[in-house]
């Protein structure tokens, strides 16, 4: 696998570091997690199945979990000998914490030069804002991403996808990664300093047309992401269900408004997003509700149109799509796990689906060290 013989020492918590290091492990990195004396606190979060929460198994499978407390000297001097034969070390404390417990990338990477280590942090290690604690939610709140996401009577409401935490993981594994491959020719590792809210600013090229072409704020129901474009747009079903028209390119509109005996709507269906798009929406709108989506997935079917059903969370796991690409995996307990996503043709990812036990590896980690096991 493509990171085999990588050793990586994951001391973050919740989702941003630990779906990193999972993908990591996913593809043959060798990931010790440091669970501090409580555990991973995700391991008590939300749903259970077996003998585990989803979050955890999802976060955590692959993985060596050693307890360690920081705080503690010989807990710390056994983690600065760990990492003196690491390649990665991430955390996401807040800024100053690795500092304060000795732990830092100055202490790390002075004892080994090759050592990539990986912050990531709400607001990452500088600016006016680092001192603020914030997750997922407050971090899309302070990029601008909330402001898009809104109700029907126009205020904010909570976006349903943890962006902030992804975009920052995603950037953290490409960061490390790149750092990786630039260490084959310098010997020397790096230091990363990974922003939650710049990886999620980082993520919106196609919706700053209004902020950097026209010094202004967007207003959503007239931007093309947002609705503003009859064909980018979700319109409800006879039996209440609902379809996603997806693609605006010319074609898209050509091809369903002919279908559908209106092609005197082409041009304003072609336009620009915004008011012009409304006799346009209206006629979908009245047309998709006089069907099933059963009857319109059959209908659609022989139209050359952008769209798809909206399908619950439920319906998306279990879809036959799903199945093909291998993102549904089931262990030998029936225990489900969420399928790696990066497909290698010669390399493919082995997800080790073994959830570890609090300190499951402390004391095979310890005697390799040549430390007596204190647990």
């Amino acid at each position: 696998m493509k990171l085999e013989g990588l050793r990586v020492l994951d001391l973050s918590l919740f989702l941003p570091g630990p779906w990193l290091t999972q993908m990591m492990a996913d593809h043959g990195a060798e990931v010790i997690k440091i669970e501090p004396p409580g555990g991973e606190p995700v391991r008590s979060v939300g749903y259970r199945q077996g003998d585990a929460t989803t979050w955890f198994r999802n976060t955590h499978r692959g993985k060596q979990s050693l307890v360690l407390n920081l705080k503690d000297a010989a807990d710390l001097a056994l983690f600065l000998d760990l990492s003196d034969g690491a390649d990665v070390v991430v955390e996401a404390f807040r800024p100053g914490v690795a500092e304060r417990l000795g732990i830092g990338p100055d202490v790390l990477r002075a004892r080994n030069p090759r050592l990539v280590y990986a912050r990531i942090a709400a607001f990452g290690q500088t600016g006016p804002e680092v001192a603020r604690p914030a997750h997922d939610l407050a971090i899309e709140a302070m990029a601008g991403v909330v402001s898009l996401n809104l109700a029907a009577d126009g205020t904010p409401v909570n976006p349903h996808m943890p962006v902030a935490d992804m975009a920052g993981s995603m950037l953290a594994l490409s960061a490390v990664l790149m750092a990786l491959y630039r260490r084959h020719g310098t010997g020397r590792g790096e230091t990363i300093d990974i922003s939650m809210q710049d990886a999620t600013m980082s993520w919106l090229p196609n919706v700053v047309g209004p902020v950097f072409a026209e010094n202004r704020a967007p207003v959503i129901a007239h931007e093309r992401s947002f609705g503003g474009y009859a064909f980018y747009s979700v319109y409800r079903t006879a039996d209440d269900r609902h379809i996603a028209l997806g693609g605006v390119e010319h074609k898209f509109p050509t091809a369903l408004l002919t279908a559908l005996g209106r092609p005197e709507l082409i041009p304003a269906a072609c336009g620009p997003p915004g008011p012009g798009q409304a006799p346009v929406k209206e006629f979908l709108a009245g047309v998709f509700r006089s069907r099933t989506l059963a009857e319109w997935e059959v209908e659609l079917a022989a139209i050359d149109v952008c769209w798809a059903p909206v399908l619950n969370l439920h319906e998306a796991w279990h879809h036959p799509q799903t199945a093909a690409r291998e993102m549904l995996l089931r262990d030998a307990n029936g225990n489900l796990h969420i399928g790696n996503p990066v497909k290698f043709a010669e390399e493919p990812a082995r997800p080790d689906l073994h959830v570890p036990a609090l300190d499951e590896h402390g004391p095979a980690i310890r005697a390799r060290m040549g430390r007596a096991d204190r647990r």
